[in-house]
Parts: C-alpha cells; structure tokens; sequence
C-alpha cells in the first residue's frame, strides 16, 4: 500500500500551517526555480504528479494552459484543492503518483513538484511520463537533495544551538528512509543525483537543466533562517525534454557492392 501520511490528522494540519504561511522552502525556494525553466504554458496540457493544494495547477491555468490534470494521493488535499480552484479547465484526480495511468502522448508538460522522493519504484514513473508526452514535451521536476535524504538527520548543532554542519552519510546506499516530520515514520527515498540524472537519460530524454537553487538575498531578509539554504543545497529540480524519433541511419552500400 502506498504511504499516504497527508491524511493523517496531525500532519496533515502542520503541513497545510507550513504552506499557508509560506514559511517553507516551498515558496522561498523551490516554486521560483521550477518557474525560472518552465516552457510557455499557454495552450498546452499540462499534467501535475503530486499536485498537493493545486497550487502548480493554478499557477499553469493562470499562464494559459489549455488543460490542467493534477493527480493527488491525498483526499484531504484534493479537498482543499478543489475549495480553491474556481471551475475552470483545471481536474484533479485521487491516485498515487505510481498508479496512475499515463495516456500515450497526451501531455505538453509533465510537472512534480517535491513528489517523486515518496515513489519507490522512480524508474517505472519516469518511464510513464516519457510515454506520455508529445514529442517535445518536457518533464520538470524537484525532489529534496540527496545530500539531505542520505542520512535524514538534519542539521548537527552546538550547545548553544547553532548550525554547524550537516551530516552525510551512506549517500551511496539508496533505498527507505524514515524521518520525523510532523509525525514519525515518514518514508522517503533516498537516490543519488547520478541515478536521478541517469534515469531520466536512460529513459530516452534529453537534459536541459540541473539546478541546486536556494534562497535569494530578499527571502533572506524577510526570513534569516533561510540563510542555511546557501550551506548545503536542500532541493534538487531536473527538466528534461522529449526526443523526437529520429530514423536510424542506414550506410549507403559502397559503389560496386
């Protein structure tokens, strides 16, 4: 069964806290580096993997997508989702990322924002996604830096309570983590950046960006405690796009064969 921990009750409400308040990195950090590389959206259809609040959704019918689909595991999340989003040409669906099935090229952008480190199988989504974008099509996404999900720890402190280094460890040992976060036992997955990279590679995409953003000086100033974001990178974001099929070359036969 895939880990749902966005309906728990207690998390669920630290969570909405956090986005509500826009105290988190999400704001700060991540939705400004995935909108520094997005295509033009207007008129396209756009898919959302792990849609949360359906902010990315209102964000993409506002720069004219043609249609937006956003795929939600959580029903209390798609509730909210729904309450904010005015009829339009916005859906959501209930599906674990993993479940859902992609139709054959029906996508212009596939977006997910922070997701794909709760999917065990990463592989098998990345793949979905490839089949399920015109050719041209990109995929972009962020997922928490593998400097941060190796040993899940956080910061190590002094006595006196400030940051002094954080600590990583079996970087190289990919599999589960779980950490506290609001509750206990949040399972994340832990890949490297080269398997993130590769995958995508592998895949039959083309890279087009890699990006280790953080928090900008005037974030900083409103918020200090994001100066930590300079320290050691908290988000990885990756766009790719599609390759069109290009026809195998054949050689010429040589004159006189």
């Amino acid at each position: 069964m895939k880990q749902n921990v966005y309906d728990d009750p207690q998390f669920f409400e630290g969570y909405r806290k956090l986005r509500d308040s826009d105290s988190g990195l999400n704001g700060a950090v991540e939705e400004p580096a995935i909108r520094t590389i997005l295509p033009d959206l207007r008129g396209r259809s756009v898919l959302d993997l792990g849609s949360g609040f359906g902010d990315f959704c209102r964000f993409a019918e506002a720069q004219g997508a043609a249609t937006v689909l956003g795929v939600e595991l959580s029903l209390r999340m798609i509730e909210v989702a729904k309450n904010r989003t005015v009829e339009g040409r916005i859906k959501y669906v209930n599906s674990a990322i993993e479940d859902f099935a992609v139709r054959p090229a029906t996508y212009d952008v596939v977006v997910s924002c922070l997701a794909l480190h709760y999917v065990r199988d990463y592989g098998a989504v990345v793949r979905s996604v490839y089949a399920g974008l015109r050719t041209g099509g990109s995929f972009i996404f962020s997922v928490e830096h593998p400097v941060c999900t190796a040993l899940c720890n956080g910061w190590y402190k002094h006595e006196g309570g400030n940051q002094t280094f954080w600590p990583v460890d079996n970087y190289s040992v990919e599999g589960e983590r779980k950490q506290h976060w609001f509750v206990d036992g949040v399972v994340k997955y832990h890949r490297t950046v080269e398997t993130y990279v590769n995958t995508v590679l592998d895949s039959g995409f083309i890279l087009a960006r890699l990006l280790e953003p953080y928090a900008s000086r005037e974030c900083v100033e409103k918020q200090p405690d994001l100066k930590s974001t300079s320290r050691r990178p908290p988000i990885l974001v990756i766009a790719a796009s599609k390759r069109p099929n290009i026809p195998r070359q054949v050689p010429a036969a040589a004159p006189g064969s």
